[in-house]
């Protein structure tokens, strides 16, 4: 009989086990319970003695263990392997950790045994050495953990070292910055599937607040986001931010709350807290109802969203770096996280190269420039490599359809650009040539080559050119053709010297994305002069959906203009995601020499616009104001603009 109550209470047991839907050893439920236990096994052992009711009790499927004095020393199982208190061991002999143990012994004789001196030994255990190990064996580390914490609390412990180099959440905490929310990247992992991820999130996260000599996990609560980057504090701490920490939240070791249940991982509490409570799964309960963790299939959606279908030898069209106005064949080397490294087709060494995201505007499929008639640098190779192979061309973004067969752009219209040579200016700029799709080929007035080598391409829909006016209306500063005598500069003046008109403001894209960024909000950027590079950088300006970005430790003269929905902008956090290496803020040193190399390209263009002086006229003439009137349609969110939404235009002077 006694035999069968003890049979029916494990069951029991293992049943309540099974129901722990957080996943945590048994080891920390209520002291108030039974403290003394007793077994047997194919050997003799003896009846487990009541222990002094002073000493803290971790339960364990009935079993009882002690947090060790110091004294009692250290065993290993010989079973398992499992190393924990002597005292906490069972038979005389103290050679088993558990009654199973002991009883698995006996049954699986001295093979189980060679298995688990192999892995005591330091050497990867095998998958049967793993199946042999049971669960209830985790309160023994639990023990071991606080027999470490003992002795360490005993003495004063050291400050951490921070780990050299840039740290995100240093530079967040220590200036008390925003970072721009991973909702407004679309093209970033996860900017279309994030969901409620938010402040008061929980996930299970790996316990570092421990000494186990293996790897157990406990729930923790999102105190701050910054992009990907998430500042945690393990619950149980309350107030205290002593042990806050920051980690990626796509990160392979951030998991939804019941993960740990369904894979058999421990949650184990940080000793610091361990004393404030008996019965942690009560707590637990109380604190995780109601509340929101991540989706199951997370993981699996960062994984998906990490998969690209750009491949190396992949061939394609790309702008030529040396001569804008024209492509060239060139190879993809590698893919890191959506970015392409392009190596030049003719380059044997393989260092002609250029960096751009897959969804750039200056990629094209194999072909592109002939269909639209765009000028193609022919390679002297007559054949493809080995290996390489032509792009598909729906891998390619695609542009919006428009109309040209009624009211076009012309060649000879005025319109107002950003300068791809000098991303920090918006110019007066000239279209120079139609071509096919919408496509148009732009120069910037006065810094024209002869041979129009440096002209550019911008589709008809591109966010980087606007109407004659936009920079007046918006307070931006524009760029007035270099040798220009008659200063302030004023359009209407200009187009009666230049005998020539402003493109139609209709034909220009006026539409502006709910995009969320605002004034001050952090994030990655690529340093569009020095493609390779990804900066820390900070949103300075908006304008409808124009960002102005500037590089953090830069002087502001490098700060680029930007579109919102720019495939180069990206989440805090997102270099630490993909492996791509982050450029920090300039220090002192390199604000002081500005000719390093990454932004050599940059300071020589700039150079061009230092011999006059930049000026905007501040007001239109009174028959600008008369002309027709079009508004930006503005989205629902609040936005930000220094200006009116609206254009002004008068097509002859």
């Amino acid at each position: 009989m006694e035999n069968t109550k003890e049979l029916t209470e494990h069951s029991s047991r293992v049943e309540r086990k099974r129901r722990d839907s957080f996943g945590m050893f048994d080891g920390y439920d209520s002291c108030s319970e039974d403290t003394s236990s007793s077994s047997s096994s194919d050997e003799s052992e003896e009846e487990v003695a009541p222990l002094p009711s002073s000493l803290p009790i971790i339960k364990n499927n009935g079993q009882v263990y002690t947090y060790p004095d110091g004294k009692s020393g250290m065993a290993t199982c010989e079973m398992c392997g499992m190393v924990g208190v002597r005292d906490a061991f069972y038979s005389k002999t103290k050679r088993f950790c558990s009654v199973s143990c002991s009883r698995s012994y006996s049954s699986n004789s001295k093979k189980a045994s060679i298995l688990a001196r192999l892995q005591v030994a330091g050497k990867p255990p095998t998958k049967k050495a793993k199946v042999l190990q049971k669960q209830p064996l985790v309160a023994k580390l639990a023990a071991y953990a606080q027999y470490q914490a003992t002795l360490q609390n005993q003495a004063k412990t050291k400050a951490a070292v921070p780990v050299e180099g840039f740290s995100w959440g240093n530079y967040i905490n220590s200036n008390s910055f925003t970072a721009a929310p991973v909702t407004c990247f679309k093209h970033a992992p996860m900017g279309t599937c994030w969901g409620d991820i938010a402040e008061g999130v929980r996930v299970e996260v790996p316990n570092t607040d421990c000494s186990l000599p293996t790897k157990v996990f406990w729930i923790a609560g999102i105190v701050k986001l910054a992009g990907y980057n998430a500042l945690l504090r393990y619950e149980g701490f309350e107030n205290d931010s002593s042990l806050d920490f920051w980690c990626n939240i796509c990160g392979s070791d951030i998991h939804p709350v019941g993960w740990c249940a369904t894979s058999g991982k421990p949650l184990v509490p940080p000793r610091t807290i361990q004393h404030k409570y008996t019965n942690w799964k009560a707590f637990l309960v109380k604190r995780l109802t109601g509340a929101k963790t991540l989706p199951p299939d997370f993981s699996q959606k960062v994984s998906e969203c990490m998969q690209y279908p750009f491949k190396t030898s992949m061939r394609v069209e790309v702008v030529d770096k040396t001569h804008l106005c024209r492509t060239r064949v060139a190879v993809v080397d590698s893919v890191v996280g959506g970015r392409l490294r392009l190596v030049y087709e003719e380059s044997e060494d393989k260092t002609d190269d250029f960096w751009c995201h897959m969804y750039s505007p200056l990629i094209h499929h194999i072909g592109w420039s002939r269909s639209i008639g765009h000028r193609f640098k022919r390679s002297d190779i007559t054949k493809k490599q080995d290996g390489h192979f032509d792009a598909p061309p729906h891998l390619f973004m695609k542009v919006k359809e428009v109309d040209a067969a009624g009211e076009w752009f012309k060649e000879g219209m005025k319109l107002e650009a950003i300068d791809p040579l000098n991303l920090s200016a918006i110019c007066v700029a000239t279209i120079r040539k139609v071509l096919a799709d919408g496509y148009l080929m732009i120069g910037i007035d006065g810094s024209e080559a002869a041979d129009g080598s440096d002209w550019f391409c911008y589709h008809a829909t591109s966010p980087s050119i606007f109407p004659v006016g936009f920079c007046e209306i918006n307070m931006i500063e524009l760029t007035p053709p270099r040798g220009y005598a008659k200063l302030p500069f004023k359009w209407f003046d200009y187009l009666r010297e230049t005998d020539s008109i402003a493109a139609p403001v209709k034909l220009f894209n006026k539409e502006v994305p709910n995009h969320g960024f605002h004034v001050g909000m952090k994030l990655e950027a690529v340093d569009l002069m020095e493609p390779r590079l990804v900066c820390v950088a900070t949103v300075t300006r908006i304008i409808h959906r124009l960002l102005r970005i500037h590089f953090d430790g830069w002087e502001d003269e490098y700060d680029q203009w930007v579109d919102c929905e720019s495939p180069d902008l990206y989440p805090v956090g997102w270099c630490q995601l993909t492996g791509y290496q982050l450029q920090p803020p300039a220090p002192q040193s390199s604000r002081d020499s500005q000719s390093s190399s990454s932004k050599q390209k940059k300071k020589a263009k700039s150079q061009q616009y230092k011999g006059h002086k930049k000026m905007t006229s501040l007001q239109l003439k009174e028959e600008l104001l008369d002309g027709e009137e079009y508004s930006f349609l503005q989205g629902t969110s609040d936005q930000e603009s220094n200006g009116s939404a609206s254009y002004y235009i008068k097509q002859e002077p």
